[in-house]
């Protein structure tokens, strides 16, 4: 039987965050900053997370016109939601601006598990065959509501593979700026607690993880 002491080892390690560095990129019309992660035990996880990351970045520079337009003026950064428990969700942010009233920012949220290396897509975060997107679409619709949130087109309901993070004992829904609403409302969240959900949550997927 093992000691005690060892299982509180284990549970130790288990919410122990990963280490992350920042790397930045500053030169004409670009100010980047995004993450990475170092000093993991498996080199080729940690590969495989950081190339998902870059090609993420890359992919924003590009949807965003740099280095294509020269006009364009790009500021990007990122945010980390959760580091914990074998799980890393962060935001990568990017902001251009090429010229007229304001710019315009997107985000991608990138949701790991830090033993696999394996990105997630909202419907990885549920049991197979569970319709988790009326669940969350109905729970949106009634925020929406309660928030009295003026749409700029009618609310049918999440995407199957709608943006998302997750912090602390939340999902975290959100859209992109216009995606429902004007330009001043920015980009509208809707966290979700996981108990909320905990019937149709993959116990060993990383929304089961934040529940113990």
């Amino acid at each position: 039987m093992r000691d005690t002491r060892d299982m509180d080892q284990d549970l130790d390690l288990e919410h122990q965050p990963v280490s992350i560095q920042t790397y930045k990129v500053l030169k004409s019309k670009l100010n980047l900053m995004y993450p990475a992660v170092i000093h993991m035990n498996a080199p080729l996880v940690q590969h495989k997370i950081n190339t998902t990351i870059v090609d993420a970045v890359n992919k924003q520079l590009h949807d965003q016109g740099f280095p294509q337009n020269p006009e364009t003026d790009v500021t990007a950064y990122y945010e980390i939601k959760t580091n914990e428990r074998r799980v890393l969700s962060l935001s990568l942010l990017n902001y251009a601006f090429s010229g007229g009233a304001h710019g315009m920012t997107i985000q991608q949220s990138l949701t790991f598990s830090t033993e696999t290396g394996q990105s997630y897509t909202l419907k990885d975060l549920f049991k197979p065959g569970s319709d988790y997107v009326k669940r969350i679409s109905d729970i949106v619709a009634a925020e929406i509501k309660q928030r009295e949130i003026p749409l700029l087109v009618e609310f049918k309901g999440i995407r199957p593979d709608q943006d998302f993070y997750i912090a602390d004992k939340s999902l975290v829904i959100y859209f992109q700026l216009y995606e429902l609403a004007a330009y001043v409302y920015g980009f509208l969240y809707f966290p979700i607690s996981v108990y909320e959900l905990q019937d149709i949550i993959a116990e060993d997927g990383p929304l089961g993880k934040m529940m113990y």
